[in-house]
């Protein structure tokens, strides 16, 4: 394994060219996050910018807080990062005395601009796995570079406020300092029963080896050195260091992983028993219990303390996590997927066209051969055998629950795009410029094609909604403008007419004066299995028929019809009916249904916005549309 010779004879021109790879990829992740344009999945606000909103500047902020947050399923940790972003935006603002349009643009940009340092962390280690494995000037390493430079998923993806997306980084930095070399070392047993009189197969084996490295020396010259133990290591074993450089990084990453989203422990604890099962002594073991204990009760300690303050009383989120998702399986009420869900649609939308060469790391990881302490590049292939079986351990656990997403594999992607960079770079050898014709019309292709979805995703596919709060934003500011010399009152009110969690909320309206509503998705907590058979929530009931939930759940429409009286009598009501609001969005497959209902009411549209070309959300086809309530 190279983890041995990444001491390279030039340090400071290796430190130069790591510092000008991160300043460069935290570049490209800015521009990235700043350009984004489109709606992913509501987590992005509802997990992370909502209840951020929400501990930076109050309870009547107005900030959306949903019933995960309310049942203590998620870690503070995560919306505390980007609360602290918030508050040092609202800080600048005010010491600089910005007017309203720039202190918009800094609370917009604040959290974008941390996630973007996140992201750029992940490309960054994911590097430097690559790095430790295949050599730190290897043209792989930097296959699995390009690799994630130029991935679709993470171009849309690794800028978005997920807790997947800090997970994944987080994985990305604790592969990065695992001690792998400290594992795979051979005991002393193990070295001395290599070294017992070997078998004729043996010979032949370790002949061959010898003939392979004659020809990689031949081809690579110095540049490539030997990854793996050679006849000196029995010196090395009883150097054996009791705490491996780097573990104790890695753990406390891991466990910070872990908390954000529990399931991140089926990646490490694969690891650890894989390792252990093959290669673990009593002193490893020891050493790892207690790293694990140490950094795993620190990260615990902050945990608690940090939930603390936010839930003012004393939970353990991942706890509550498992018991709604799994033991209650309410994560189920958000859909259920095939059983072959990962791999005919996960994988692929993760990997994109490093698809085949991930196949083909993972099935020759997967198939090692023979091998053994004293054969070149045994580390590398024994660590990418234990990384292969960690890929296949959490695929299949999330294959057994019934919902499925994509990003709950995310932290896969650094591990899948190393095995997929020793594939790549022999395929297009040599890395970058291959020398078959061919091979770089096919390598263009990739990059073209890459592009092309990386742009569709994060520019067109779903901007209607982001799109809508731009507008209701620049509404808003305009009357607060005009109220100011008018003395008229300010407050802005809107009803979104579509499925649940369809927009940004406070994190992208931004002032506290508008107001709104939206139709709900509470999951069936705390109900018998007969019941959640037929459990429907506030959004299913309105799209099952929506002129009657009109109807039965907003006042009386005489008030805002076109001929109505400026001063209507009052009629009736029960206290639960909705107040008409200014402005209604929904999306133009409703559009046919507000018309007839709506029709002759003081409602015109105002405003639309091209979303999708295609949606597999029969709901949220076509545009979003506004309407605007006129003056009688």
């Amino acid at each position: 394994m190279a983890v041995k010779d990444n001491a390279i004879a030039k340090p400071d021109i290796s430190f130069k060219l790591e510092v000008a790879i991160l300043l460069a990829l935290f570049s490209l992740r800015v521009i990235n996050a700043l350009s984004v344009q489109t709606f992913f999945q509501p987590d992005e606000y509802f997990q992370s910018l909502e209840p951020a909103w929400r501990i930076a500047f109050g309870e009547q902020s107005g900030a959306w807080i949903t019933w995960e947050w309310r049942e203590q399923l998620r870690s503070s940790l995560h919306p505390m990062l980007f609360a602290a972003a918030y508050r040092t935006a609202d800080g600048l603002a005010k010491q600089f005395r910005v007017d309203h349009d720039a202190r918009t643009a800094l609370l917009l940009a604040a959290p974008k601009i941390l996630q973007a340092v996140i992201a750029a962390a992940g490309d960054f280690f994911t590097w430097q796995i690559a790095r430790r494995l295949y050599g730190s000037q290897s043209r792989t390493s930097f296959a699995a570079l390009a690799l994630t430079v130029f991935s679709p998923w993470q171009f849309f993806c690794s800028v978005r406020t997920f807790s997947n997306s800090s997970e994944a980084a987080l994985t990305a930095v604790a592969l990065a300092y695992w001690p792998w070399h400290w594992f795979l070392q051979p005991s002393e047993g193990h070295l001395n029963s290599v070294k017992k009189t070997p078998s004729k197969r043996d010979v032949d084996a370790e002949a061959k080896e010898m003939v392979q490295q004659f020809k990689s020396f031949l081809e690579h010259g110095d540049s490539v050195r030997s990854n793996g133990a050679t006849k000196d290591d029995s010196k090395d074993v009883a150097a054996l260091p009791a705490s491996p450089p780097g573990l104790y990084l890695s753990l406390t990453a891991a466990a910070l992983a872990c908390i954000l989203r529990p399931t991140n422990l089926i990646i490490w604890a694969t690891i650890s028993v894989s390792l252990l099962v093959r290669y673990g002594t009593p002193q490893k073991a020891v050493t790892l219990a207690q790293g694990g204990l140490l950094c795993g009760s620190a990260v615990f300690i902050a945990s608690l303390g940090v939930d603390r303050t936010y839930y003012g009383e004393w939970t353990f989120p991942p706890l509550n996590f498992i018991y709604f998702n799994v033991v209650q399986a309410i994560a189920g009420f958000y859909g259920r997927n095939r059983i072959d869900y990962y791999f005919t649609e996960g994988l692929p939308l993760l990997l994109t066209t490093a698809l085949p060469f991930a196949l083909s790391g993972l099935w020759e990881s997967l198939r090692p051969g023979l091998d053994k302490p004293g054969f070149r590049g045994y580390e590398e292939r024994q660590a990418r055998l234990i990384m292969a079986f960690a890929v296949l351990s959490t695929v299949v656990a999330f294959t057994l629950l019934a919902h499925k997403e994509v990003r709950f594999v995310y932290p896969l992607l650094p591990i899948l795009h190393v095995l997929a960079a020793r594939p790549m770079a022999a395929f297009f050898d040599p890395f970058p410029l291959p020398r078959s014709k061919v091979k770089i019309g096919v390598l263009a292709l990739m990059l073209t094609f890459n592009v092309y979805i990386a742009a569709y995703a994060s520019f067109v596919h779903q901007r209607g909604v982001i799109d809508v709060t731009d507008f209701l934003r620049q509404e808003q500011e305009r009357r607060l403008a005009h109220s100011i010399s008018l003395s008229t009152p300010s407050n802005l009110t809107v009803g979104f007419f579509m499925p649940c969690h369809s927009t940004p909320w406070r994190s992208h309206l931004i002032r506290p004066e508008t107001k709104g509503w939206a139709l709900t998705c509470e999951p069936p907590l705390n109900l018998s299995t007969e019941e959640r058979a037929t459990y429907e929530d506030e959004a299913d009931i309105f799209y099952n028929h929506p002129a009657s939930w009109i109807e039965d759940n907003m006042k009386d429409r005489k008030s805002i019809m076109r001929n109505a009286s400026p001063n209507p009598a009052s009629t009736p009501s029960d206290g639960t009916r909705r107040e008409w609001p200014e402005y209604l969005a929904f999306f133009e497959h409703l559009e046919p249904v507000m018309n007839s209902v709506l029709g002759p009411t003081r409602y015109e549209e105002c405003w639309r916005g091209f979303n999708t070309h295609w949606h597999d959300d029969w709901r949220r086809q076509g545009d979003v549309v506004v309407w605007c309530m006129r003056e009688p």
